[in-house]
């Protein structure tokens, strides 16, 4: 096992149990309670916790009026990387924990799993081991696309391993993938069935202020030649910031071409295409109050919780526009555009966007989730989060009913037809 591999246990307990008590006044560990991390955990999250104890409590409590990290150290990715271990085949409850209907693993478990993962590799890879330096803020910047390319079943191990591919000034690339392990004739093959690369920016703790961050120096030839290739996605995505406005300077006829159709539901429902359905008539809903138990050690919400219950409610639109089982296909670009906080009364508003029906035999729904910090009191509502999945539906539900079929999703206000078309660009410039 690699050294820095980590082994997954099923876990119904607090993963502060071995921690000293509250109690022990000679505990040099000893902290309040209000300043653990939430009880909201996956037994990948408690493990993480666990192995980096010593990282998290000076984290958790930094010495007073601090001074920065004075000097940049260089590492390797080598000394980031990071491999958590599901024994799935041999631990029934955690097998339990993550398995869905299809004994296949839950994906919004994993998504949480990815961004806890992600965030403590980039925890070692800023620590500068020095107990008498204030620690950054680290805070999840973005997702690029994750893709599905195997079915992952929950009869196997699993492993989840990853480390710093890039850094920039004061931004960290993290690459992640997740393989199945599956034993044939006593040979263990591993197949990769996700990959995921996470953005952090870091920030002064006290300043609030962007940080410079240690260097990386790649060793290997994949190193170096991952390095490049997150580099050039570095300077892709700030081309993109740049494009952002296009569709507003011209493609009129795509707008007139898409409200067309809606129109006549608007004002001729009785002659409208039965085969189409009003983008606004595929909406769902639902709504929460951050609770403390689902914080994160900055005392924010976990990146990971809301893009699992962003991934619960579009399964959910995408199950009932369908009117057959979704399977999930992959999650776009995801841009985290505020921090939410403990007491944010979020909401999450999906619809589905549009439908795509270039393989009769895997049409796709393409689901849009956004998330709202919603503050009565200031009668605010902001948008933190923008999630875009990807499903189709499952062979096996298709083939049993013989007169399914995928309705085409058209806009009825011009807004919606922008959202659409700019949605298609970007996935366009992705496959480019």
């Amino acid at each position: 096992m690699e050294f820095n591999t980590i082994k997954i246990n099923s876990t119904f307990t607090s993963p502060f149990e071995s921690s000293p008590r509250a109690d022990d006044d000679n505990s040099p560990f000893r902290k309040p309670l209000s300043l653990w991390p939430g009880m909201y955990h996956s037994p990948v999250t408690a493990a993480l916790w666990e192995t980096r104890t010593k990282i998290f409590e000076r984290l958790l409590d930094p010495p007073k009026d601090a001074p920065p990290q004075s000097e940049l150290l260089t590492k390797t990715p080598a000394q980031s990387r990071t491999t958590i271990l599901y024994n799935f085949s041999t631990d029934y409850i955690l097998r339990e924990q993550y398995r869905d209907p299809w004994n296949e693993v839950r994906i919004g478990k994993l998504l949480e799993d990815l961004d806890a993962l992600a965030g403590t590799i980039s925890v070692k890879h800023c620590s500068d081991e020095d107990s008498m330096t204030r620690p950054l803020l680290l805070v999840t910047a973005s997702v690029d696309k994750m893709v599905l390319k195997k079915t992952i079943s929950v009869d196997g191990d699993l492993k989840m391993g990853g480390s710093v591919v890039w850094v920039g000034r004061s931004s960290i690339e993290v690459q992640l993938e997740v393989t199945q392990l599956s034993i044939d004739s006593t040979v263990i093959t591993e197949t990769v069935a996700l990959s995921a690369n996470f953005i952090f920016v870091a920030r002064d703790s006290k300043t609030g202020k962007a940080a410079p961050v240690n260097r990386l120096s790649p060793q290997t030839e994949t190193e170096k030649s991952l390095y490049k290739e997150a580099d050039a996605r570095n300077v892709m995505r700030k081309l993109k910031k740049g494009e952002k406005k296009g569709i507003e300077n011209g493609e009129q006829n795509r707008l007139d071409s898409l409200l067309a159709e809606g129109r006549i539901f608007c004002d001729m429902p009785a002659l409208a295409n039965r085969d189409a359905i009003l983008l606004r008539d595929t909406r769902l809903e639902n709504s929460l109050m951050c609770q403390p138990q689902q914080r994160n050690i900055h005392g924010r919400i976990f990146g990971g919780f809301l893009m699992h219950r962003a991934f619960e409610l579009a399964f959910s639109t995408a199950y009932t526009f369908a009117g057959l089982m979704p399977y999930f296909l992959e999650v776009d670009h995801v841009d985290f555009l505020r921090p939410v906080d403990v007491g944010d009364f979020l909401r999450f508003k999906s619809c589905v966007l549009y439908t795509e029906f270039e393989h009769a035999e895997k049409p796709l729904i393409n689901v849009e989730v956004v998330a709202h910090v919603t503050r009565p009191e200031l009668r605010s509502s902001e948008v933190s989060n923008t999630f875009y999945f990807t499903f189709t539906v499952r062979p096996e539900a298709k083939a049993n009913d013989d007169k399914f079929r995928i309705r085409k999703v058209v806009p009825a206000t011009e807004e919606e037809a922008r959202r659409i078309l700019e949605r298609m660009d970007a996935e366009s410039l992705l496959v480019k």
